[in-house]
């Protein structure tokens, strides 16, 4: 990957036809994709390429939870048959290490891609829009500043962890996810504030790498709501601590060198004090909007994030924001394709617009949530005649055959029109399995297109079809 320096003679000589601001997920994609389509692009990163989700979001968190998976299975082998002496005990150093090999080498592939195969510029610095035209780079090595020409602009500038307000993290005692992926030694007790996606991840790996846990927040908010109760209730089974009712501010935190304390008051108002070593927070993201220039380029914001049309397009022409700076849906798959569709556009393709309620969402605790569309409860909001269909995961001959058979899948559509409004799975792969959901909904297809699809047997897919027949009154194996 070429530095700041090696390729400032390069900025000063060439005017590209397209900068991208931030080399994370959509930008890297924006980036190789414009290269196949025939233009100059250049990239300019100021910490590494691959953003959040390669270094300290998707791709560390899963391999910890890879980790958490493969123990719980160690412990289970005796039911298989298959019998392990000596006590089994959890090696926390070598999890991490194991995970920061495997964003190495997914790193080493990245690269691999702009220095080799499309031989694309990478300015190692922080970038500033000068106007929608110029991009001023400042060099993380600290030499002479220097300004990119452009014709067009896209902004993947990303988003960063929110804090508690009045509560700064310091990387030991209170800590993000940024500071888990790299947290050199497990706490022995750990307050997790934050039940979405990033929050029952964090406090699934450590509960089961053995950790004291105490999840503290609603689980899960925006999934459909049987979804979010049936979370709750494996991890009440598992054991760990939860206070889904609380809501605690600054004031109720106090944080010493020796640890985090939490005041924490139900919904009864009955209070309680949790100790910890570390506080993990995981309330949110906010988009990276600061200091990039977008009041001097006149490009609008609406609170934290751009605002952007179908084709990724800012209120200025020629400026484009993919990924999480734009609000619409903070996911890496979903930056991915806003990339493509902003360089399409910029090249006249004509790109299909992304339906973002055809973008699953998945969250990789123990079980598995996968989930595309509207919940049941958006969609009765928005006016539609809602029939449900649902099959568990016991009745399912592979998942009882694998030990994972917690868990089903849940099947919204319209009863007057057979529209497929949303699907909704807790349980095994059930990050897998929702990729035929979203296929569904973008070719628009319905419950009835669903059950006729053949799904091979023995497989946890078969729970698609099996939920598809029961919301058309017609269940096979329940």
């Amino acid at each position: 990957m070429a530095d700041a320096a090696s390729t400032q003679d390069q900025a000063q000589q060439h005017t590209f036809d397209l900068v991208v601001l931030g080399g994370g997920t959509g930008g890297y994609v924006a980036a190789i994709r414009a290269k196949q389509l025939g233009l100059n692009v250049a990239v300019v990163e100021e910490l590494k390429l691959g953003g959040t989700c390669l270094h300290r979001g998707c791709i560390p968190t899963k391999a910890f939870l890879k980790s958490a998976d493969v123990f719980d299975e160690v412990k289970k082998a005796k039911e298989f048959g298959i019998n392990i002496g000596g006590e089994i005990s959890f090696d926390y150093e070598t999890a991490l290490g194991r995970s920061l090999k495997v964003v190495d080498g997914q790193y080493k592939g990245l690269l691999y891609l702009f220095d080799k195969k499309h031989r694309i510029p990478v300015f190692m610095g922080r970038g500033r829009m000068l106007n929608p035209t110029q991009i001023r780079v400042e060099p993380n090595d600290k030499s002479a500043a220097f300004t990119l020409r452009t014709r067009d602009v896209i902004v993947n500038t990303g988003s960063r962890p929110r804090p508690i307000k009045g509560v700064p993290y310091d990387g030991e005692r209170v800590i993000n996810s940024d500071h888990a992926v790299i947290l050199e030694q497990l706490p022995p007790r750990i307050i997790v504030r934050g039940g979405g996606a990033t929050g029952v991840e964090w406090a699934s790996i450590y509960h089961r790498y053995g950790a004291k846990v105490t999840l503290v927040g609603r689980i899960v908010p925006h999934e459909d709501h049987e979804v979010a109760e049936h979370l709750q209730r494996a991890f009440q089974r598992s054991k760990m601590d939860l206070a889904p009712e609380a809501r605690p501010t600054a004031e109720d935190i106090d944080v010493s060198p020796n640890g985090v304390t939490m005041r924490l008051t139900d919904a009864k108002g009955k209070e309680r004090v949790v100790e910890a070593d570390v506080l993990l927070v995981g309330i949110g993201r906010q988009g990276n909007i600061e200091e990039i220039g977008l009041e001097e380029s006149g490009i609008k914001t609406e609170g934290e994030y751009i605002p952007v049309d179908p084709m990724m397009q800012t209120n200025v022409p020629h400026v484009y924001a993919i990924g999480d700076v734009n609000g619409q849906q903070l996911l890496a798959h979903t930056a991915m394709h806003q990339g493509i569709i902003a360089v399409e556009h910029i090249c006249g393709k004509n790109p299909y617009p992304l339906d973002i309620l055809n973008s699953p969402a998945c969250t990789y605790c123990e079980p598995e949530i996968g989930s595309v569309g509207l919940t049941e409860r958006e969609a009765q909001k928005l006016g539609h005649t809602v029939k449900v269909g649902k099959f568990p995961m016991r009745p399912n001959a592979k998942a009882v055959i694998e030990g994972r058979a917690d868990g089903f899948t849940k099947m919204v559509a319209d009863a007057d029109t057979d529209d497929l409004l949303g699907v909704h799975i807790i349980g095994p792969h059930a990050t897998e399995l929702i990729a035929e959901a979203a296929l569904g909904r973008l070719l628009q297809t319905t419950p009835e297109e669903i059950a006729l699809n053949v799904h091979p047997h023995p497989t946890v897919s078969e729970v698609m079809g099996e939920a598809a027949h029961d919301l058309l009154g017609h269940a096979i194996h329940i």
